[in-house]
């Protein structure tokens, strides 16, 4: 898979362990090692201002998207070049994941969860076949990989959704796992609707 850009999803406060936060400066650092482009919400406050901040220090490209109310607050990221305005938080998230081709969600809030599963959702359906990855340092997501894979092991999860979630526990690790990434293909019920 040939990945140009990558959508970070991260919490827009700093959480409670300095350890998110280095986390945050790693992930903006390896985008711009790697050469590929941070798309993320625009937002120069909590850890998605980190990690805008360490890609574009470190020479690399950022676009952010935000919506025109979180802008008239002052809280879009005022050194990101590539940014987009948009006027409600679904423009927002599409326009995100039609600018990647990837995604990572880092540790974060109810924002992060919901575009999280929402971009993961709209793989399993086909939607589009990018990857999906946890940056799970700190055990960050462990209780909710856990409950993942309670769903699938009562039925209402396929396994192979259940894997299409990747994961790395630094920011090179889940840089490296989007590259091998395979398409499992949709959701039983859409395969055989198509059949």
């Amino acid at each position: 898979m040939n990945i140009k850009s990558v959508c970070v999803y991260c919490g827009a406060s700093f959480g409670s362990d300095p350890i998110y936060t280095e986390a945050a400066k790693a992930m903006g650092r390896a985008l711009a090692d790697r050469g590929l482009r941070l798309v993320y919400g625009g937002g120069q406050v909590g850890l998605m201002g980190v990690v805008a901040d360490a890609c574009i220090d470190a020479g690399g490209q950022v676009t952010g998207v935000i919506p025109d109310f979180l802008d008239k607050k002052e809280i879009a990221h005022p050194r990101v070049q590539d940014m987009h305005i948009v006027t409600s938080m679904h423009e927002r998230k599409l326009m995100m994941a039609d600018q990647a081709d990837a995604f990572i969600a880092m540790p974060g809030g109810l924002g992060t969860m919901e575009e999280l599963f929402e971009v993961w959702t709209w793989s399993q359906l086909g939607r589009h076949q990018k990857p999906v990855a946890l940056l799970n340092m700190n055990g960050y997501w462990d209780k909710l990989t856990a409950f993942l894979d309670h769903m699938r092991d009562e039925g209402f999860v396929e396994a192979k959704h259940r894997d299409m979630l990747l994961s790395g526990e630094t920011p090179e690790a889940a840089l490296a796992a989007l590259e091998g990434y395979e398409f499992p293909g949709v959701i039983a019920s859409l395969d055989r609707a198509q059949t």
